[in-house]
């Protein structure tokens, strides 16, 4: 399993319908990913240049490819993803502000 560090720019007109998904757990079914995309999309940060930011763990290659196709194309553009070591994104991130309070 790889982690890695996902930056994206949200739709900012979709945000809302992204945080009602969340709270009503809409994407924790998805086989094999739903439980830990939720996860990480309910703690995802803020960044100043109002991308979004969260740590993601994953099995595809390329990486997150079911994830986008599944989720995230429709909530994000100009998705990236850098390799990290589990817990050093967060880290990383930890002081920004959440995207979903």
């Amino acid at each position: 399993m790889a982690f890695y560090l996902v930056r994206a720019r949200p739709k900012q007109e979709l945000l809302a319908e992204l945080a009602g998904k969340l709270e009503q757990g809409a994407f924790l079914g998805l086989k094999p990913f739903g439980r830990a995309l939720s996860r990480s999309l309910q703690d995802a940060r803020s960044q100043s240049d109002g991308s979004a930011t969260w740590e993601e763990e994953d099995y595809c290659s390329p990486p997150l490819a079911a994830e986008r196709s599944a989720v995230l194309d429709r909530y994000f553009e100009d998705l990236s993803v850098e390799p990290v070591e589990k817990g050093a994104g967060w880290q990383r991130i930890e002081s920004f502000p959440r995207l979903f309070e």
